[in-house]
């Protein structure tokens, strides 16, 4: 049988895994749990091949813990009752057991309360590996008893020190300096990706050094790291959404671009696009709004990859339009008086009269039709009477909202000299 080269050079210490400083260095979470002679439970939530199941192996080791790995993709609650009978029948070894569950995630709330019991009777240290948010994939029950840990995903500084005990454990690697960084790079931050890369490179009939363009030839570049409905998703959404909030056209094509080659809906983030158009440009620029709908529109009409570059151009508008959020403050405290005043009618004067018994009840009865007073404006009442006049509506001194301010300022004063 052919062990993989990853499961060969997996570290033996937990010196020897790299990346994870903020963890296993002098001041390091996990450094300090060992310190104490305690163990705790935790998961470590991080994407696939930067050390999770290392981590455990050596953590258990620590402590001179007897290790035990589940797949919660093959296993389910009849293998936990197996492995905690097994643990029951065979007291002898006298040894606490840590227990490592792998895609923890992807067990479900029945499953994950069946591990309630055995960690409050202390009958095993649980260590789950996840690459998804816990928040939103574990229970609270469960993450009450845990603590999250997360672990990064490998710099570049820590895939070369792996090249390094690559070539310091095995041979040399026949790759020119700028083909070992391109090698990296495809790497995206993956440990066991890395070494699957190396033992490609071992059936190459190349016996010169390989360049940086033959090893283009010889590896397929690697699919991007995305999940359309996991964490990704959402951060990406996310950092693209607040690139355009915070004006800068360069970062949002490039988290745009992101999601793209990730696969993502292009309709899903257009969708979004029309959102930041109401939302965080508003009246500053009133062109945000159909432009963002003529991109969508744009893309149904040509289908990729045409119709990528219309949301590319929509998204690097919507980053250097003006910004304003009073149209969403607006709404907002709108709607929240109205959930709490909706028993209110409006008043009697601008209610429509069709039948005579309500024209006797002073329905519409001294209404002032706009169109026919001197500045196309009555200023007559249209809150309901019990209520004070409100005021939602706050344009700022950016963009459209400038004309916008004039307008309502020259409304108020009408409305002020009226009253007066």
């Amino acid at each position: 049988m052919t062990i993989p080269l990853a499961e060969q050079l997996r570290p033996q210490t937990l010196s020897e895994i790299v990346g994870q400083e903020h963890l296993l260095g002098p001041e390091g979470f996990i450094t300090r749990i060992i310190q104490s002679q305690t163990p705790l439970s935790v998961i470590l939530w991080g994407p696939p091949g930067c050390g999770k199941t290392s981590i455990a192996r050596l953590y258990a080791k620590a402590f001179q813990m007897r290790f035990i790995s589940m797949s919660a993709v093959f296993s389910g609650i009849a293998d936990l009752k197996k492995i905690v009978q097994e643990i029951e029948s065979e007291p002898l070894f006298g040894k606490s057991v840590l227990l490592f569950v792998d895609e923890i995630h992807r067990f479900n709330k029945a499953q994950q309360d069946a591990f309630l019991p055995f960690l409050e009777k202390g009958m095993i240290v649980l260590v789950g590996a996840t690459t998804e948010n816990p928040s939103f994939h574990l229970n609270n029950a469960l993450l009450s008893r845990l603590r999250v840990l997360t672990v990064s995903p490998l710099s570049s500084g820590a895939l070369e020190d792996l090249l390094k005990r690559y070539e310091n454990k095995k041979k040399p690697l026949r790759l020119t300096e700028e083909a070992k960084q391109s090698l990296i790079e495809l790497s995206q931050g993956d440990g066991r990706y890395l070494f699957n890369l190396i033992e490609n490179l071992q059936t190459s009939p190349l016996q010169t050094e390989i360049t940086q363009e033959e090893l283009k030839k010889i590896l397929q570049s690697r699919s991007s790291h995305y999940d359309r409905n996991g964490d990704q998703h959402y951060n990406l959404i996310s950092a693209l959404h607040k690139s355009v909030r915070g004006s800068d056209p360069d970062a949002a094509l490039y988290w745009l671009a992101r999601m793209l080659e990730g696969g993502e809906d292009p309709l899903f983030i257009a969708r979004r696009m029309i959102r930041m158009a109401t939302e965080d440009i508003g009246l500053a620029d009133p062109h945000a709004l159909p432009l963002a709908i003529a991109a969508k529109d744009a893309y149904e009409m040509l289908g990729s990859p045409e119709g990528e570059l219309a949301l590319a151009e929509t998204i690097v508008y919507l980053a250097l339009s003006p910004k304003s959020n009073s149209i969403y403050t607006a709404f907002q405290q709108a709607t929240s008086q109205a959930k709490k005043t909706s028993h209110l009618s409006p008043p009697l004067t601008i209610l429509n009269a069709p039948t005579q018994m309500m024209k006797s009840l002073d329905y519409g009865k001294d209404y002032q039709y706009d169109h026919n007073t001197t500045h196309g404006f009555s200023g007559q009442e249209y809150f309901p009477k019990e209520m004070e006049r409100e005021k939602y509506y706050h344009p700022i001194e950016r963009g459209f909202e400038r004309e916008m301010k004039k307008r309502l300022t020259y409304f108020e004063s009408l409305r002020n000299s009226k009253e007066s």
